[in-house]
């Protein structure tokens, strides 16, 4: 870290001392039941910490292959240095965007390649003057649809770390056909990649002739991306202050460096309660925060599920959870409450949470300083993987949903019908309900819609919305949510698909085995073509849910699949009211 030590000498305009300082005094743990365990891994999580900041990959593996292949996932802990250098570049390039006329800048990117600038979005704003900035990362129709723009005054960042993720590259083809539809004659002008060197992408986009190509470093994992071009290309393009956002991931960097207590360390006694936990069979991570911050939860969640969830253990973050009274909760919680200084607090000051529950408060003392939690959550979720002995840069299970959805793609190219397995009802004629293999042992002769009745302490419930952007779908969602948790006292996640694919589908499949599956999809009401491909977006949509359907059956999950005819907010209550009857 002698780089970071340089730069905070020559940078005196932004005094990252003074804001390290700050940071070291931003986390309170109060342990609650975990006090004992935590101090006995204590010493083990400093010396995680020490090898981290080694860059020794032992403390993850001992396998020389694995070990090779978590050296070449390092990268992110000098991202901040590694961006300082390219500040100016940065700034050039998106002041000559907004000095170009462009109204709108749509993000095209999945997982690590989105959360991150969809987080910086909604919790910074956009600033006056500057273009409107949205990020799509679904493939509904009806989604696709909502993100159009006037597209001659409209700039597309497709971000990609492989450059071959379907969802992204399909959106490209459709908003490029938009182009040439309204005459635009050099499309690709209006087109800035963000992608690894020698990807199919970044060729692409210097032969095409794209505005601008932005290489990241491979050493840098998607979902540790947010500190790098990922993050901070779309940051300047909000006219937001890319060094001061640079500023304080080298502050909580410095601030993070291992010490003699891990306990009161900001970073990585995060990582130490969240793997004690864990362990413990606290591993529902339950996020509360204010208003303004709950889009940091969907970030958090991402890294935590996909780094965590594997080889049948893991962390299970809950976030956009409604905040219930202490009776609401079972006890696998470990509470995280955050405070943004001069934000409202958090709804859940306002009553206790359950006795004895560990309690993490972290403090951050300005809006900017959400560079500083990315570095903060980052250092203490790869603490948090070498003390549950599991590799956090790698994502084995994402692959297996989409290598299910490539081979029903493949097949519906030959036969135009997607391969589906026969639904075990059909409610009312037209709402089809289908039970994945475990599910169906354990329910015997009751009805689909009895699968929470399948739940025990300890497990979660995970709903998964196949679905596009609708006020009135998403309140019977979110009632649905709070009346399992309610009802249960289970942990409840959400997440929209093909989302959730790329941040907590890795959980689903390889972490631990309590989760409780409604997946739900709908034949769109308007379909939209993909330029170039043989399938629609509805199409690819329905493919990604059946093949994480399928993906969830072959892992063993107890999952439901309700598929219905429409979008239609009223069928929706039906059914979901039904399965909460059933509970």
């Amino acid at each position: 870290m002698d780089r970071t030590r340089d730069l905070m000498t020559r940078w005196p305009a932004i005094d990252i001392a003074a804001r390290r300082d700050r940071l070291r005094g931003s986390l309170r743990l109060a342990p609650g039941a975990l006090a004992a365990a935590l101090r006995e891994a204590s010493p083990a999580a400093m010396r995680a910490a020490e090898q981290l900041w080694r860059a020794d990959p032992a403390a993850w593996s001992t396998d020389a292959a694995v070990q090779q292949k978590i050296a070449n996932r390092l990268g992110w802990m000098k991202s901040p240095a590694l961006m300082a250098g390219h500040v100016d570049r940065i700034v050039t390039f998106a002041d000559g965007v907004k000095r170009d006329g462009f109204t709108d800048v749509v993000l095209l990117g999945m997982g690590g390649s989105s959360l991150a600038p969809e987080v910086l979005r909604a919790v910074l704003g956009v600033s006056a003057g500057w273009p409107r900035f949205r990020m799509l990362d679904s493939t509904d129709p009806a989604a696709v649809r909502a993100a159009a723009t006037p597209p001659q005054t409209t700039l597309y960042l497709l971000s990609s770390k492989s450059g071959t993720t379907i969802e992204p590259n399909s959106l490209a083809a459709h908003f490029r056909h938009r182009l040439e539809q309204a005459g635009v004659s050099r499309w690709a002008g209006h087109f800035v990649a963000i992608t690894d060197a020698d990807t199919e992408l970044s060729r692409r986009a210097r032969a095409e002739g794209f505005r601008d190509v932005f290489i990241n470093p491979s050493d840098i994992g998607g979902r540790y991306s947010a500190l790098s071009f990922v993050g901070l290309v779309p940051a300047a393009l909000m006219g937001h202050d890319v060094a001061d956002l640079v500023g304080w991931g080298l502050a909580m960097l410095s601030a993070s460096e291992p010490a003699a207590d891990a306990s009161t360390h900001p970073s990585i006694a995060l990582g130490l309660a969240m793997a004690v936990g864990a362990r413990a069979g606290r591993d529902k991570l339950t996020l509360i925060v204010p208003p303004r911050l709950e889009p940091f939860g969907l970030w958090v969640e991402q890294l935590v599920a996909e780094s965590t969830g594997k080889n049948g253990v893991g962390v299970v973050p809950i976030a956009g959870e409604p905040v219930g009274g202490a009776a609401a909760y079972g006890s696998d919680r470990l509470f995280v409450r955050a405070r943004l200084e001069g934000a409202d607090r958090p709804a859940s000051d306002s009553g206790p949470l359950p006795s004895n529950a560990p309690v993490v408060e972290l403090d951050m003392p300005a809006p900017a300083a959400l560079a500083a939690e990315f570095m903060r959550w980052e250092i203490a979720t790869a603490v948090a993987g070498a003390l549950l002995g599991i590799n956090p840069f790698d994502e084995p299970n994402v692959q297996q949903a989409k290598d299910a959805t490539r081979t029903l793609l493949d097949q519906y190219k030959t036969t135009h019908q997607l391969p589906a397995p026969a639904a075990d009802r059909a409610r009312d004629g037209e709402i089809h309900l289908t039970m994945s293999r475990m599910a169906r042992a354990q329910l015997g002769n009751r009805d689909p819609e009895a699968v929470l009745s399948l739940l025990h302490a300890g497990d979660y419930v995970a709903l998964l919305a196949y679905l596009g952007p609708d006020d009135a779908i998403e309140r019977s969602l979110h009632a649905f949510r709070s009346g399992v948790r309610d009802r249960t006292r289970v942990a409840t996640m959400f997440g929209y698909g093909p989302r959730y694919l790329h941040s907590t589908g890795q959980l689903h499949k390889g972490g631990p085995n309590t989760g409780v599956f409604v997946l739900i999809s709908a034949t769109p009401v308007e379909d939209l073509p993909i330029p170039g491909e043989q399938f629609s977006f509805g199409t690819l949509e329905r493919a990604q849910a059946l093949g994480d359907f399928a993906s969830l059956d072959q892992t063993g999950r107890r999952a439901l699949h309700i598929h219905l005819p429409s979008p239609d907010p009223r069928l929706l209550d039906r059914i979901l009211n039904a399965v909460l009857e059933k509970s």
